[in-house]
């Protein structure tokens, strides 16, 4: 008797523990139905900020500024700045207003050499204001070539270079243009330079930088002095033998007057010979 309780509570002891072991197991999931999307397993992360859109790009290159509207050359000089005294002659002279006119209402094209402020400011005290107005106009116009000319196509011209100023055949505004390298050399006579870099360039016109104002001869060369006939070196004669306004010498005036007095006598002697002849007759 004794033997079978044993056994039957080690019966009961196996079946509790396998009760319990069961009930601590988690419950199986429910299974995933056979037409559900996968799952990706690794969703792309969302951006914090969405990507700003870029600028367009400037059709023009940023050192040169773009003209919107006609195309008026004292406007680009102030935007670009330290163009003051050379915009101020430009308009006084009224070339600015030609400029303006030409540009917008034909195909005609311009290089335009432009003094610096600091290039006018070297110039001899009242270089400018002893100047007139043509004059003034002549030098402006002297900076201008009627073509429009590029940095690689400065080598292409023949000298002297024709400029607003003048005809270059008189020789009264002569301006000479070389070039060696990538280097610019101006030359008018009295002033040498290089030109500086592009203020604005377009098909129709071209500004360069200058520091030096260009002088034509013709406008601020010294006047050259008159040379004075050389003294004769033939002795001074008294005021008895200066000529008189006939040409012949006071000398010869009276020669001739003591002949004639001379031949007056001997005709005056013959007709008196002459009358008592006839009377003695």
């Amino acid at each position: 008797m004794a033997k079978q309780a044993v056994f039957s509570l080690s019966i009961l002891l196996v079946f509790l523990s396998h009760g319990i072991t069961t009930s601590a197991q988690p419950a199986a999931a429910p299974a995933k139905p056979a037409d559900a999307p996968a799952q990706p397993a690794n969703p792309p992360v969302q951006a914090a900020n969405p990507p700003v859109q870029a600028a367009k790009a400037p059709t023009q290159p940023a050192q040169i500024p773009v003209q919107k509207g006609p195309t008026d050359v004292t406007k680009i000089l102030k935007k670009a700045g330290g163009y003051s005294v050379f915009i101020r002659l430009l308009k006084s002279t009224g070339v600015a207003g030609q400029l303006f006119g030409q540009l917008n209402d034909s195909n005609t094209g311009f290089t335009i050499f432009a003094p610096t402020d600091s290039a006018f400011s070297n110039l001899k005290p009242g270089a400018l204001n002893s100047l007139s107005d043509l004059q003034k106009t002549q030098l402006i116009q002297f900076h201008i070539l009627n073509t429009v000319v590029t940095l690689t196509n400065f080598q292409t011209l023949s000298n002297p270079v024709p400029t607003e100023a003048g005809d270059v055949g008189d020789g009264e505004f002569p301006l000479n243009i070389t070039t060696a390298g990538n280097q610019v050399n101006i030359s008018t006579g009295l002033v040498n330079t290089t030109l500086g870099g592009a203020v604005y360039s377009d098909d129709q016109l071209a500004i360069y930088q200058v520091n030096k104002v260009l002088l034509p001869i013709n406008i601020f060369s010294p006047k050259p002095k008159v040379a004075r006939a050389p003294l004769s070196s033939k002795p001074k004669t008294n005021k008895d033998d200066a000529e008189s306004p006939s040409g012949s010498s006071k000398v010869d005036e009276a020669a001739a007057m003591r002949l004639s007095k001379h031949g007056m006598l001997v005709s005056i002697g013959v007709a008196v010979v002459a009358f008592f002849v006839m009377k003695g007759t």
